[in-house]
């Protein structure tokens, strides 16, 4: 990722400490648990995607699970963000220390 996405991410971080109606240690563990609501969207969206609930049919498309992945990181990558002032550093890391595992 570039340093424009990380900007973003603050951006959103800080948009998120203005608005939300929780602050602190409260406001983190909310951003966690929301990757978990956003994790549900995505089971939801390839559940419809491939038709597996009879009642619902095709409810979703492949560019709507798409979407959840999508809401799924930029969740994770703002939770990421207010743990810690240096998440770029950490997951750019961490994602090459799971480059070096995997990849070699």
């Amino acid at each position: 990722m570039d340093e424009r996405t990380w900007e973003v991410v603050e951006q959103l971080r800080d948009w998120l400490d203005a608005q939300s109606g929780v602050s602190g240690d409260l406001a983190t563990v909310m951003r966690v648990l929301k990757i978990s609501e956003e994790a549900g969207e995505v089971a939801e969206a390839v559940h419809g995607a491939m038709r597996a609930n009879p009642r619902k049919g095709a409810s979703h498309t492949w560019e709507d699970v798409q979407k959840e992945l999508c809401d799924v990181t930029v969740t994770a990558l703002i939770a990421l963000a207010s743990i810690t002032p240096d998440a770029r550093v950490v997951f750019e890391k961490y994602l090459q220390r799971i480059a070096d595992r995997s990849l070699t």
